[in-house]
């Protein structure tokens, strides 16, 4: 029998993020979000088995929404009249930034907040697959722009699309809080064009 819901389970996540963002993870007490949400203790234990599942759905929801964000952004660079791989590619670095200026308490969330601190070792088996899944869809991306751009899904072309959407704009805007620095995003939008003009190697018989 499927678990009762709270009426607006959104409510009490808006409430877990705002106080991981503002006070840390460890500020995230039942107590704390029931207060913030307006509900009982009771009626968040009915949704969420525990103080854990708790914080992974935070961090679940804000990572579903800036794959989402990261996705719309691939799929307009690649409808539009000029449309190339090597944009999408940008578009996809560009996106922690778009995200921020949408949604900037989950952005903060996401890109401040240690990752470990709202992911245990100890999640349910149930929001566990749910984040191998979500994992698999930003892998999906990734294997969808070295396809795209080289006819390649092998570890070394994937890898060349991480460094460009992920290892590049945490580098450029992320490490020193760049994110709302428009020179920083146009030094990122031609660091990533910079790695792609240049094929990754094959793997080699070894790898």
């Amino acid at each position: 029998m499927p678990r009762p819901r709270i009426h607006d389970r959104d409510t009490v996540l808006d409430a877990a993020e705002a106080i991981a963002v503002d006070i840390g993870p460890a500020g995230v007490t039942t107590r704390a979000v029931a207060a913030s949400a307006g509900t009982s203790n009771g009626a968040i234990y009915h949704s969420f088995r525990s103080r854990g599942e708790l914080l992974a759905q935070t961090w679940l929801r804000a990572a579903r929404a800036f794959l989402d964000v990261q996705n719309e952004l691939v799929e307009a660079a690649l409808a539009a009249p000029d449309a190339d791989p090597v944009s999408a590619v940008v578009a996809a670095a560009d996106a922690p930034a778009v995200f921020f200026a949408r949604q900037p308490r989950s952005a903060r969330l996401l890109l401040r907040v240690e990752r470990h601190q709202l992911l245990g070792d100890d999640l349910p088996e149930d929001v566990a697959a749910e984040l191998a899944d979500l994992e698999r869809a930003l892998i999906g991306l990734m294997t969808r722009l070295s396809t795209l751009l080289w006819d390649r899904r092998d570890a070394k072309a994937v890898d060349a699309i991480t460094l460009c959407i992920v290892d590049l704009p945490t580098a450029i805007l992320l490490s020193r809080n760049r994110i709302e620095d428009r020179w920083a995003r146009n030094q990122l939008t031609s660091a990533v064009r910079a790695v792609l003009a240049d094929a990754p190697p094959y793997p080699t018989t070894e790898e």
